[in-house]
């Protein structure tokens, strides 16, 4: 019998998250395959490698959807003028915060299913390793999203700062070109003549690394969020 009323607050996270139509959302990628399709079909001298799938074609769409979806978690409740209210829910305001992120990430992930059926029989090929490197960085920018919006207290300045963010990101490797073990984006498959011993040391290092610097980025972002008398007063 508790089941009815989980799924319940399944459904209203999710529609809080992302709106009445929540679960079109996953289907809005799919512009951006759309459009390198679009591109190839001009040009027909654009061949998409292996190596492109984890970053440009699922990677990188799935990012900016994790944007819309990390500004909504926290920062949603302050525009929206609900935020006094997650602080009066029992077992806490985080407590509502969690569930809209697991929500979130549920989206992603369907998201990039969506992706990548259509970009592993059209686009090119790919090892089942770059669905987690493209939902790394999603889950990556999500986390970001969540904890700047929350910091700047707006939706608009979390999500220009985490573009600010993802864009250094693609200047810094040169869209994917130049590969650095630092970057969600990081792809051992993009990098060619690499000693297979080396490429998963530095994997395994870029994979550990990035669930430990969510988690604190995350702590740091529920620890501003919690501070209650500045996020209501707008300190």
């Amino acid at each position: 019998m508790r089941l009815l009323p989980d799924l319940v607050l399944l459904k209203t996270t999710l529609r809080i998250i992302g709106g009445r139509r929540y679960w079109l959302l996953p289907l809005v990628p799919l512009v951006w395959l759309i459009f390198q399709a679009g591109v190839g079909f001009i040009d027909y001298d654009i061949v998409f490698e292996p190596a492109a799938a984890q970053g440009v074609l699922i990677g990188l769409p799935l990012a900016v959807l994790a944007i819309f979806f990390g500004i909504r978690i926290i920062a949603g409740e302050i525009d929206e003028r609900t935020l006094e209210i997650a602080y009066t829910v029992p077992g806490g305001c985080e407590r509502v915060w969690r569930a809209k992120l697991l929500c979130a990430l549920g989206l992603l992930i369907a998201g990039e299913l969506v992706l990548a059926v259509p970009v592993y029989f059209f686009f090119t090929s790919f090892p089942p390793s770059a669905l987690y490197g493209a939902l790394q960085a999603a889950t990556f920018y999500l986390v970001l999203a969540t904890s700047l919006a929350a910091l700047f207290r707006s939706e608009s300045a979390g999500a220009i700062a985490t573009a600010a963010v993802l864009g250094f990101n693609g200047l810094l490797t040169g869209f994917g070109n130049n590969q650095i073990r630092i970057s969600p984006f990081w792809n051992p498959a993009a990098i060619e003549d690499g000693d297979p011993t080396e490429l998963f040391t530095w994997t395994l290092q870029n994979r550990v690394g990035f669930v430990m610097v969510m988690a604190a980025i995350l702590a740091l972002g529920f620890m501003r969020a919690n501070r209650r008398e500045r996020m209501l007063a707008g300190g």
